[in-house]
């Protein structure tokens, strides 16, 4: 038991002799005064305090009185107020004056012992079970991993990773954040053979729902029924950081399905999203579509035409016409014109939100030292992930929609992943400028590092020159050429990256939502 320190304000203190003596046997240590007055003058001479238990019925300074002023100048000092009086008006002025715990007396050694391990133990309690808990599973975890999963089995163990994450982040066990940094990298490991082996065959329809089945699998049904559907795409969600912003969009929102589906490969936007908004395969788009597709050696936007690609997909899957708007969001002026938009979602069948945000926060880390100085890891760059969300024009327009009746699509085109180590590529003046993919002849590369498709028709992906090869950087790996070679060593490693192959670029979140109110 840590040394906490109690400070007991009652003018009844001589009674309260069997309590205090039960926690002094339990280690607290407690220091007793009869009024307020005494209490706020110790608090203000001995910052040991770490929580106060305050008789709300005192003579001369009542209890809220002397909470008031307790909160004047230690405002994150916990408080437990204890009263003779169930009245709801008093339970209500003292929740509503930021205590942490109310107690009518008599109380109970026990319930004393319960208030203090919720409000002052209660994160070490929490780390302890949460640390017994992951020691209990990672022999489990590790069974899983090296039993030759299929993509059903990959998504339970990525998710159960993510949620020991997101468990152990509450945590200051840095050591167990360790051990599960290295399981994540086996898992990363084991994932990427797998993948290697089956992803050509799933490009005949024999795996997961791909970026460009995505529509046809799961987002038509939607769109054929009565309710509008809003089709929001966060560009570069993970699913961890999914998983961060559910209890704040959980508010106005109920989940009605959290599902998932895969990347194709490259895990970028420019292949990625218009597949998912076209329906088809890359190498499909650049023959059925000559005109819009930018090959990555090509200047010109390679995002420019989603909008035709989503209309041309429901013209060519949709039996009925469908009404649709198309919403891409890239600054807070397009920000604005999102939230006008919406509010005409009852006229259409499919409203789609493209929002880039995320991102523009990962290249932005790449480049800013200061942004890499607040998001040094995954645990901070989550936390920027939610803070961003709770104070962007995306969370005040969802509000907004909350209050109409609709369904609510939350999803992306890949995820990405934090790389360490460099591996060094050789190509012409047209190769690829990705640090996770490229694409070029006569690539030289370290095939231990890479996934090679020297046919990239195989794997639904169009050639640039009839001898193009395509490579994907495996685990956390980044490409860097010779030239120059420990200056971008530096500069690019423990940035945030996307293109290649990983659990974290390519099993992306795909969630259905409805309002709470509708």
């Amino acid at each position: 038991m840590s040394n906490i320190h109690i400070l007991w304000a009652d003018d009844e203190i001589e009674l309260l002799k069997p309590q205090l003596f039960f926690l002094e046997k339990k280690g607290y240590q407690v220091t007793t005064v009869s009024n307020g007055h005494d209490a706020i003058e110790i608090l203000e001479a001995d910052n040991s305090i770490d929580i106060v238990f305050l008789d709300e019925s005192m003579p001369g300074l009542t209890g809220l009185e002397t909470l008031e002023k307790i909160k004047d100048f230690r405002s994150l000092l916990p408080v437990v107020m204890i009263t003779k009086n169930e009245a709801e008006n008093l339970m209500d002025t003292a929740i509503g004056s930021e205590i942490d715990d109310f107690l009518i007396k008599p109380v109970n050694p026990n319930q004393i012992l319960l208030s203090l391990k919720k409000i002052v133990d209660n994160k070490r309690l929490i780390s302890e079970k949460t640390a017994m808990d992951y020691q209990q599973e990672f022999r489990q975890l590790s069974m899983d991993i090296n039993s030759n999963l299929n993509y059903e089995e990959w998504v339970d163990v990525y998710k159960r990773i993510i949620s020991w994450e997101l468990k152990l982040d509450t945590s200051d066990n840095d050591s167990l954040f360790e051990i599960l940094s290295v399981q994540k990298q086996e898992a990363n490991k084991e994932f990427v053979k797998y993948i290697d082996n089956v992803y050509p065959d799933w490009m005949d329809g024999s795996g997961p729902t791909l970026s460009h089945t995505l529509f046809k699998d799961k987002v038509l049904s939607l769109i054929n029924d009565t309710k509008p559907t809003v089709f929001l795409l966060l560009d570069n969600l993970r699913f961890d950081q999914w998983k961060i912003l559910e209890p704040v969009i959980s508010e106005l929102y109920k989940v009605d399905d959290e599902d998932y589906f895969y990347s194709i490969l490259p895990t970028s936007t420019q292949y990625s999203r218009n597949a998912i908004f076209a329906g088809l395969t890359p190498e499909d788009i650049s023959k059925r579509h000559v005109d819009k597709w930018v090959y990555d050696h090509e200047k010109g936007g390679k995002n420019m035409h989603e909008a035709f690609f989503i209309e041309e997909q429901l013209e060519r899957t949709i039996q009925r016409p469908c009404k649709t708007q198309y919403i891409k969001v890239t600054n807070t002026h397009t920000a604005k014109e999102m939230n006008d938009k919406i509010h005409n979602i009852a006229n259409y069948d499919l409203t789609v939100i493209v929002y880039n945000f995320i991102d523009m926060l990962s290249h932005a880390r790449t480049e800013m030292a200061v942004l890499k100085e607040l998001a040094p890891d995954e645990k901070a760059y989550r936390s920027l992930t939610k803070s961003w969300f709770e104070n962007s024009p995306l969370w005040a327009a969802l509000q907004s929609l909350a209050e109409k009746d609709h369904k609510l699509v939350i999803t992306t085109d890949h995820g990405t992943i934090r790389v360490n180590n460099a591996s060094k590529v050789i190509g012409d003046k047209e190769t690829t400028t990705n640090l996770r993919y490229k694409v070029g002849k006569n690539l030289r590369y370290q095939k231990s590092d890479v996934a090679a498709f020297k046919d990239p028709s195989k794997i639904g992906l169009p050639s640039p020159n009839i001898s193009s090869t395509f490579i994907f950087a495996k685990e956390d790996r980044y490409f860097v050429y010779p030239n120059n070679y420990n200056y971008y060593l530096n500069m690019y490693s423990d940035t945030f990256q996307h293109g290649g192959l990983s659990l974290e670029e390519m099993i992306c979140p795909f969630v259905l939502l409805s309002p709470r109110k509708a």
